[in-house]
């Protein structure tokens, strides 16, 4: 994850995080107290999780799922731009961090309630949640854990995001490494894959964005 959009300056970044991203203050107060840990570089940008959630409201979005769940900071903004009754069903390999810093603002919120946390590993996780509830059960998914499961990952929610539902890639550009022909690390190689797999299938549209650390949105057509 990237806690910002890299090639903005710092000035530029913070205009556009005072009017263009309306962060509720439980979710702003989550970010500040994630930044207190030492692994903060892993949460999401306040830029990208409010274009997520006007991604949410723009669909009409009630189930969203998450694949890598870090403190929760993402977690708790789609739980509140989804209407009453939404569900954010959140996977992780681990609630260490949600209790370092997201829960008691996920309580504190009153949203609690509205998120599903399944710990253990993601591939297991997707592969109970197309038993039940089954394919075509959520809007939106987005896609932030171990890289080197970003094409498998990749492939479930293909199968769980219903037609006319939204998949998002985060950390696609992977620090630029993607671009360099010579870069062969696994995590850099699965992450190609997992690109090339949305983007080769005539089923989805594809469009990627130069937001945090890259973020590639495709489109289930069918």
């Amino acid at each position: 994850m990237s806690r910002r959009t890299g090639h903005l300056t710092d000035a530029l970044h913070a205009y556009m995080l005072r009017w263009g991203v309306d962060e509720p203050a439980p979710v702003r107060a989550l970010r500040e107290d994630t930044h207190k840990l030492a692994q903060d570089g892993m949460q999401s940008s306040p830029e990208q999780v409010q274009f997520m959630a006007l991604l949410a409201g723009a669909i009409g979005a009630r189930r969203f799922l998450e694949v890598g769940t870090f403190t929760g900071y993402t977690s708790l903004r789609m739980a509140m731009a989804l209407p009453e009754g939404g569900r954010v069903v959140a996977c992780d390999i681990t609630d260490e961090f949600v209790e370092a810093a997201g829960r008691k603002h996920w309580r504190d919120s009153r949203m609690e309630d509205r998120i599903d946390l399944r710990i253990g590993p993601a591939l297991e996780t997707l592969e109970t949640l197309l038993d039940n509830p089954g394919p075509d059960s959520f809007d939106m998914a987005f896609i932030d854990a171990n890289k080197k499961d970003y094409p498998a990952y990749f492939g479930f929610c293909a199968k769980l995001v219903r037609p006319n539902g939204l998949i998002l890639l985060d950390n696609v550009f992977w620090g630029g490494r993607v671009a360099d022909p010579d870069e062969a690390e696994k995590s850099t190689v699965a992450i190609r894959k997992a690109t090339r797999q949305a983007y080769e299938r005539d089923d989805f549209e594809v469009s990627m964005l130069p937001v945090g650390d890259g973020v590639l949105m495709a489109r289930r057509l069918r």
